[in-house]
């Protein structure tokens, strides 16, 4: 672990089902971080630290919903016309439309998909490949980014 890694404070929105969710935080393990892993569906976040994870992202509220989720379609909200309020109603009724993961970092917010994303929020140096779940290249022997 590099100074930098062990002093750089990293919090994941995780949902261990989730591919895409469970190569994020290898690779943050990767990285020599151990994070603080916020199960989201066991824990959901507040109503005002959804708002704040999405302007901190950068992102509007809409973004940070996942689609693919059953409530999604079923409750309507694909409706442009909806408030942040709606949505927010609906997130804290079924955590489930939270995208994944969400990391946050001193280096910044994001929705981490694809799950490379992360690297953006991570301190430089990291050391050896790394591949995700299926096997697809992310870093080669030197740490750089494939692709």
């Amino acid at each position: 672990m590099t100074p930098a890694a062990s002093a750089f404070d990293v919090v994941i929105y995780h949902n261990p089902d989730c591919g895409t969710s469970r190569n994020t935080l290898a690779l943050i393990r990767h990285c020599g971080i151990e994070p603080h892993v916020i199960e989201y569906l066991k824990t959901p976040p507040s109503r005002a630290l959804v708002v704040q994870l999405a302007e901190r992202s950068g992102e509007p509220l809409r973004a940070l919903l996942r689609e693919k989720a059953a409530p999604y379609a079923e409750l309507g909200l694909a409706d442009a016309s909806l408030s942040d309020e709606a949505l927010l109603d609906a997130i804290e009724a079924h955590p489930i439309l939270i995208n994944r993961p969400i990391v946050v970092t001193p280096k910044g917010v994001a929705l981490c998909r694809p799950s490379e994303r992360v690297l953006d929020l991570l301190p430089e140096g990291v050391q050896g490949a790394f591949a995700k779940e299926d096997g697809e290249a992310v870093l080669d022997v030197q740490g750089q980014r494939v692709g």
